[in-house]
């Protein structure tokens, strides 16, 4: 079992991402990755949901969250200088302009396709990452990008935000009528990002002092819970532990406590921390660090092999074994991030630990990341079959080398990759 090794035997940090051979090869896997991807483009605009081999699922529908994802990375690729990406982030955009948008009662619908249906669910998780994508698209200048996230913003403000509680609601019928009575945390942690990147590319403060609203009340249900966080809620934001209990690895609502997003709302955490200054919420570097240990003992080799379970019941046990490559890439995020704001040796000894293990399991030769995993470390394909988007594996290349704010966007516009 590979367990985080010293870095040094005094007190000394070195970390790699310091190192401008460790730099250069993160340089290189963030274009491997999205020459990997290059295959998405869909006929009219938008993103084709990718097999193990890069090659479009044309079984499948066209997704908005996978199109947005894949807006997204390749905007990050053109601000990071990659020739070739800009034109793949605006085909992705236009399906969120075109196909994807419901021109008659506005929104985006979850996806469409692959013959004439379309499911007309508005979820704010995929409208989470059109505000994501279009706020990365503005800041490339990427065209109809800017009408783009303004239409965004106000669809998630007006439609899915309760200001009661601070929260996102969940899902709503195509005409708006009917709401779920289901409200989940996974919508409102990738609202946390996407609201950031939008206060970056508008200027607008209410998103970042939303962003913070939002993690401060999800790291204070995690602190009461021994930091493993409720994830599903009725109507009333009370919580559901027992939720799919019988459909434990439900790709989106899973039972249990989710190791990734517990890895993921570290990394969030210290971002909206940075992002807000003295404004930040009082708590959010403790609620990382609570959120970081609690994962890695709870998830990390968990049945003695390596790699991080996918989930944990509510003692912190196994439910579900499958090693997804996403909780990887944020268990490296959330460990570089800690890394830079404490300077603590541990978390560079787990960052060594996890990218060792990316490079032995997940990452191929070809630098594209495998997405799943069994319990033994082989190529599965239970809960995520083949490698739909890019966006977390971009991620845990490319975000340790940029400041926890601005957002990865506005860094890179500002010049200021290392």
């Amino acid at each position: 079992m590979q367990q985080a090794v010293p870095v040094r035997q005094d007190d000394t940090v070195v970390r790699w991402v310091d190192l401008p051979d460790h730099r250069a090869w993160l340089a290189g896997a963030l274009a491997d990755q999205l020459r990997s991807g290059r295959g998405f483009p869909a006929a009219g605009g938008g993103a084709h949901y990718l097999d193990d081999e890069g090659r479009p699922d044309l079984s499948r529908p066209v997704h908005t969250w996978v199109t947005a994802r894949m807006a997204h990375v390749y905007g990050l690729g053109h601000l990071a200088g990659l020739p070739g990406t800009r034109a793949l982030a605006a085909h992705a955009l236009a399906g969120l302009r075109g196909p994807l948008h419901d021109a008659e009662h506005g929104g985006w619908y979850a996806s469409v396709g692959p013959g004439d249906e379309r499911d007309t669910t508005k979820a704010a998780y995929a409208h989470a990452f059109v505000v994501f994508a279009s706020a990365t698209g503005s800041v490339a200048g990427l065209p109809g990008a800017r009408d783009l996230l303004d239409d965004a913003l106000e669809v998630l403000d007006t439609r899915f935000w309760e200001d009661g509680p601070g929260l996102h609601l969940d899902a709503v019928s195509a005409d708006w009528s009917q709401v779920s009575v289901y409200r989940g945390v996974n919508a409102n942690m990738h609202s946390v990002e996407a609201l950031l990147a939008a206060a970056d590319a508008t200027g607008d403060e209410r998103w970042r002092r939303r962003a913070g609203r939002i993690a401060a009340t999800v790291l204070g249900w995690a602190a009461g819970n021994d930091w493993r966080i409720p994830e599903h809620f009725d109507a009333e934001w009370q919580p559901q532990m027992e939720h799919h209990r019988d459909e434990p690895d439900h790709p989106f609502e899973p039972y249990g406590a989710t190791v990734g997003h517990g890895l993921e709302w570290a990394r969030l955490a210290l971002h909206v921390r940075a992002a807000l200054g003295d404004e930040a919420p009082a708590g959010l570097l403790e609620g990382a660090q609570g959120l970081f240990e609690r994962a890695v003992a709870d998830g990390w080799a968990a049945d003695g092999e390596d790699g991080f379970v996918y989930t944990t019941d509510w003692e912190g046990r196994p439910v579900v074994r499958q090693r997804m490559h996403w909780v990887l890439a944020e268990a490296v995020g959330a460990a570089a991030a800690l890394g830079a704001v404490t300077g603590e040796r541990r978390y560079e000894d787990w960052y060594r630990t996890w990218w060792d293990y990316a490079s032995e399991h997940v990452v191929t030769p070809q630098g594209s990341w495998i997405h799943e995993l069994d319990p033994q470390n082989r190529p599965a394909g239970t809960v995520w079959p083949g490698r739909p988007d890019l966006y977390h594996s971009v991620h845990a290349v490319l975000l340790q080398r940029l400041p926890l704010a601005p957002t990865a966007p506005t860094a890179l516009a500002a010049g200021l990759l290392r």
